[in-house]
């Protein structure tokens, strides 16, 4: 087993407490966790950052906002990564204002970005430097050739496609660079799924656009969103079989999340990361620090 086991968990701003909760809980309570886990980065966006992909996040926030998170997370040694994946960028999207602010005031040597789309990547390469760069699974690399080849180049991670996650061919012919493939375990899309890049480019559209009025009609919204579902598709790996991808070399794994209910993100978090005779417990004391930091948000604005 490698020493340590990366763990990429979504929502760095909507699940900011109980991302934190978690991290906390793994550095007090490390023998309640698997063994070697660590929380290897938290993924997402500041709301209304145009550069987003993936998943829309509408809204606003703060310099001192965007300041508070970062702080949050790398205070906890533990890098904040960037969705820059809006796969309709052009160049005249690259001098965003808010966008630069906001790698400005992250470009510290610690955080990530992941990426999809040249314009915009060669723009980050040469105005951050200081940043680890990330081939995003929103590119759909679906044949081994254009993988390794993406492998090859210079990115910090490569992403795997999740319609990969079982491949034999695959997974053997990774094994030499299997420390810089990160492997999304429980993805809640249909295998094989044909109008998944017509979704993110979807969800592009609305987060350039600033429009939510309009959900993409994807058939899977009309599934009930619990971690349970996610763990009949195919493309699942459970915990069991983790422990091989392990003894392969592989040491990322992601977790989804974005856009998805609470419950949902809590039980992948309490599943993978706890030991089972420990679960009960750490879900406890996951439940009683959020009921804590509720507290306080409440009387703070009563103030």
């Amino acid at each position: 087993m490698a020493n340590n086991i990366y763990w990429h968990l979504p929502g760095f701003c909507v699940f900011r407490n109980l991302n934190t909760v978690i991290i906390d809980l793994m550095n007090e309570y490390r023998n309640c966790f698997n063994e070697g886990y660590r929380v290897g980065s938290v993924y997402g966006t500041f709301p209304g950052a145009i550069w987003n992909g993936g998943r829309t996040a509408l809204g606003f926030c703060t310099k001192s906002d965007i300041q508070g998170v970062l702080k949050n997370y790398n205070s906890r040694k533990v890098p904040v990564r960037f969705t820059w994946t809006n796969s309709l960028l052009e160049e005249k999207h690259v001098n965003d204002t808010f966008c630069n602010l906001i790698m400005r005031l992250a470009d510290n040597g610690m955080n990530q970005v992941l990426c999809n789309r040249e314009v915009l990547e060669k723009y980050l390469r040469e105005n951050y430097p200081n940043f680890k760069f990330i081939s995003s699974t929103t590119k759909r690399i679906k044949d081994i050739e254009t993988l390794k080849a993406e492998l090859d180049k210079d990115y910090f991670m490569v992403v795997l496609d999740y319609d990969m996650n079982h491949d034999e061919e695959v997974l053997k012919s990774l094994e030499p660079v299997a420390d810089r493939v990160e492997i999304l375990v429980d993805e809640i899309c249909f295998p094989n799924c044909p109008r998944r890049l017509e979704h993110y480019e979807d969800e592009s559209r609305c987060q350039l656009e600033f429009d939510a009025s309009k959900p993409y009609p994807c058939h899977n919204k009309q599934q009930a969103k619990v971690f349970t579902e996610s763990m009949q598709r195919p493309a699942f790996i459970s915990n069991e079989e983790i422990k091989d991808y392990i003894a392969r070399g592989y040491q990322n794994f992601k977790l989804v999340g974005r856009g998805l209910p609470f419950g949902f993100v809590l039980d992948s978090y309490i599943y993978y990361l706890v030991k089972e005779e420990q679960q009960d417990f750490i879900r406890n004391q996951v439940n009683k620090r959020l009921a804590d930091i509720a507290a306080k948000q409440q009387a703070a604005r009563r103030r």
